[in-house]
């Protein structure tokens, strides 16, 4: 590997940005000042550096002459983590990055994001074109996000160590705990919230830039995805072989699908 490049597990200092409600949003640079910036958004119960840094896809990005802008979404990382579902609706997912890419003075980005990370980038997109030139939105699923997650487990786990029943329950919160530092009550209400308002991607209203899905072949909404794709009037379609919703983004494949098309020009 190149010595210039960052190693998988080097994270820059957080420098926050404050959300209009108040909420601290953290950011990490990476690259050069000059360089086209990519900004790389992670799933539910991930972070920057579990998503994106730990996975090579940030050390793969600056390889390839791109400014990398990540964020650790609010109730993650090193972010504000409020407890109160009414913090969590995506509205304020997609102000956060609006108020980070205006911070940065920053127009017409190439975006990345997975899972909860491509959700939030479909609404940027729709809502905020101007500060999206193209996008990779990873693992996106057109059902309800954490629909099926028994709240009232969850938070009784969480509260009291109840053990949880309910087994898609009982994987949320296996992929709650598996990152260090997570506030497992803030992402209790992360779920509870994004069922608030209008979270799920409209096939109705797609993004108008140039959108490549990319999702598993082994993953559950690999079939809802390329639906997406195939709504979207500049989608095209890409499935990571051999790959669930939970190890695509660490995948070479995936990896490079991104880099290509995040460099291409429409």
């Amino acid at each position: 590997m190149d010595a210039s490049l960052p190693p998988r597990t080097m994270m820059p200092s957080p420098q926050y940005v404050m959300a209009p409600d108040g909420v601290r949003i953290a950011t990490y640079v990476w690259g050069d000042d000059d360089a086209p910036t990519v900004l790389c958004v992670h799933g539910f119960a991930s972070s920057c550096k579990d998503n994106w840094v730990d996975t090579g896809m940030v050390r793969d990005l600056v390889a390839a002459g791109f400014r990398v802008v990540g964020v650790d979404q609010r109730g993650h990382g090193a972010s504000g983590t409020p407890h109160e579902a009414s913090a969590y609706r995506m509205s304020a997912f997609v102000e956060d990055l609006v108020t980070v890419l205006d911070t940065y003075l920053l127009d017409g980005v190439r975006y990345l994001g997975y899972s909860l990370g491509g959700r939030v980038g479909w609404q940027l997109a729709v809502q905020a074109p101007e500060h999206v030139s193209r996008a990779v939105l990873g693992g996106i699923p057109d059902g309800r996000p954490l629909a099926r997650l028994q709240i009232d487990q969850a938070r009784a786990y969480a509260d009291h160590g109840t053990p949880v029943d309910d087994q898609v329950t009982r994987n949320y919160v296996t992929l709650a705990e598996r990152v260090h530092g997570n506030d497992l009550r803030a992402l209790i209400a992360l779920a509870e919230g994004m069922r608030l308002g209008d979270a799920d991607p409209d096939p109705a209203d797609p993004p108008r830039q140039e959108v490549l899905f990319a999702t598993g072949t082994d993953d559950a909404i690999v079939e809802q995805s390329r639906s997406l794709a195939a709504a979207t009037p500049r989608g095209t379609f890409v499935e990571v072989p051999g790959r669930h919703h939970f190890n695509t983004p660490g995948s070479r494949v995936f990896r490079q699908a991104a880099v290509d098309f995040l460099g291409a020009t429409g």
